[in-house]
């Protein structure tokens, strides 16, 4: 016992010296120590401070060295630091960037009234307007065998090979091609820090660095605008395919400032979600992650690292917890052997839905591990032991005692009535999906017929253990250190739910898994622990320990 406190306060330790180390590199990030003496030879003054006249002018290019020519597509003229603005214009597209090309814009903040090409004050950053993603497989009507592309506007011609033969619902149809193909960034997002800040030579951020450019007035040494490309804007959604009939395209220019801390903390997010992306997250991955940070306010963001963070040790927690007591268990008495079962089979179809989705492994390799350990633990609650003969195993399931046929006679007849009700509800949504919707196979559908009942009813699968509960008039039997973390955890996502933009049914799933863990409480409360039932482990207060032999 002692040695378990111990890891688990290790455990613990390390958390509180992670966040407090977190704590300090965010500080470090949102401040930067300003020059105290404007006049001395360590500070960098701000070209904003003597209100220069700026203009704004954006061109497009094949290279983003404007090498073969290049083309103005947006210019503002009395451009205001400090004026928050969006336009959307139209694009026209070279016929190498139609032909699976690309295409570079090029954003220049100049002095008014000057060539940017030739203006010794202008500031200018490169960002690419189009980028390489492989195209969703086209999904087909399975019942009729329509087809309808991903994210195929109406009125769109439709591309020959985009047609499944036959008119017939073909499965396992696959995409249109399996290499990346040119896709449209519909949205540019520029900002600049309008802060007037004075800068200390000794002290200059290296993530700013980058961004710093600078030139000698005199004896004052003077930085030009920070201008920023918002990547991050940069959405799945906000993509468009790009073909050989597309002739131009909308882009929406969105200008806002941004004060110096801000900067800093979104070239390091920058720099992060690139990182992630080169250890494989897919792109889908990422944009769930820039999600995040686009659509959350930058204070609920910050809570959002620390919610996280606490999720992170629960689920340690809990999952330690989970196996101590599955690992000890020799009854099942008063555990519903069905939600194990259950529980099983839910892990498993979510690690095969993440499989057929191209998942990244970071994302599905904790999946995979987790069908595996819920397996070992219904080969425990069954009391399963498998024999090999010939290479052919064979199975033997332990016999029951009284008391576990009595708590299997509850758990039935809970599952009894819970049927009623699933099973209808599970068909009516597969029928209902296979009439309506689409896929990319009948493969497809079935696995995400089978998700959705997960997603959907999954929380069902604990009020057999309520019932159980209830019958027996006891709660001893539970694992309720694991139980407790996961409930912290539950109460943690109903956070998540307020901060992270999800859909509307899994944001009810965070609040409908509070109801069954309130019953819970409210069970624990009255039933009080009678020690000579049996606990979590198997054994009874009463019962002596045996002593070890020597």
């Amino acid at each position: 016992m002692f040695l378990k406190t111990s890891f688990t306060t290790l455990i613990v330790g390390v958390f509180v010296v992670y966040v407090l180390h977190t704590c300090w590199v965010m500080y470090g990030i949102v401040y930067t120590k300003p020059c105290n003496n404007p006049k001395g030879a360590n500070c960098i003054t701000p070209f904003l401070a003597g209100n220069p006249k700026l203009q704004l002018s954006i061109y497009t290019a094949l290279r983003s060295n404007a090498e073969g020519g290049h083309t103005l597509i947006h210019k503002e003229e009395n451009f205001d630091v400090n004026s928050k603005f969006e336009r959307t214009i139209n694009v026209s597209l070279p016929k190498k960037t139609r032909n699976n090309g690309t295409l570079y814009a090029l954003i220049f903040v100049h002095q008014a009234a000057h060539d940017p090409w030739h203006d010794p004050r202008q500031v200018h950053l490169v960002a690419q307007l189009t980028t390489y993603m492989v195209p969703k497989p086209p999904e087909i009507s399975l019942i009729s065998g329509e087809d309808k592309t991903q994210g195929q506007k109406e009125g769109q011609q439709k591309k020959p090979h985009d047609a499944v033969p036959g008119g017939g619902a073909r499965a396992g149809a696959t995409s249109v091609s399996d290499h990346p193909v040119s896709h449209w960034r519909s949205r540019l997002t520029v900002n600049i820090v309008g802060d007037h800040f004075l800068f200390d030579r000794e002290y200059l951020p290296n993530d700013v660095h980058r961004y710093l450019r600078v030139f000698q007035n005199g004896k004052k040494v003077v930085y030009l605008p920070l201008l920023f490309v918002d990547e991050l804007s940069n959405r799945v959604k906000d993509l468009v395919e790009i073909n050989s009939t597309t002739t131009e395209l909308p882009l929406t220019i969105s200008y806002d400032s941004i004060s110096l801390g801000r900067l800093r903390f979104w070239i390091h997010m920058q720099d992060a979600v690139y990182s992630l992306q080169q250890f494989g997250f897919t792109e889908k991955d990422a944009d769930e992650i820039k999600g995040i940070f686009v659509d959350t306010n930058l204070y609920f963001l910050a809570l959002t690292f620390f919610v996280a963070a606490f999720h992170l040790l629960f689920d340690f927690l809990a999952f330690k917890n989970d196996i101590s007591f599955w690992k000890q268990k020799k009854s099942m008495v008063g555990m519903s052997s069905k939600a194990v079962l259950w529980r099983c089979f839910s892990t498993i179809v979510i690690f095969l839905y993440l499989l057929d989705e191209q998942t990244s492994l970071l994302v599905l390799i904790p999946a995979g591990i987790g069908s595996v350990i819920e397996v070992w633990k219904v080969k425990k609650a069954f009391k399963i032991q498998v024999f090999w003969k010939g290479g052919k195993p064979t199975f033997l399931f332990g016999k029951l005692d009284e008391s576990e046929r009595r708590t299997e006679e509850y758990d039935t007849l809970a599952m009894k009535y819970l049927s009623y009700l699933l099973y209808p509800l599970c068909i009516g949504g597969a029928v209902y999906a296979l009439i309506f919707l689409r896929y990319k196979s009948w493969y497809s559908w079935l696995i995400n017929s089978l998700v959705n009942g997960v997603y959907a009813f999954g929380f069902l699968f604990m009020l057999p253990q309520l019932f159980v509960n209830y019958k027996l008039k006891s709660v001893a039997h539970l694992p309720w250190k694991a139980f407790m973390y996961k409930a912290f955890n539950t109460f943690i996502d109903d956070v998540f739910a307020f901060i992270i933009t999800m859909p509307t049914s899994h944001r009810l799933a965070c609040f409908r898994d509070d109801v069954v863990f309130l019953i819970y409480l409210y069970q624990r409360w009255l039933y009080p622990v009678d020690k000579t039932r049996v606990n979590e482990y198997g054994v009874s207060y009463d019962e002596k320990p045996k002593e070890k032999s020597h």
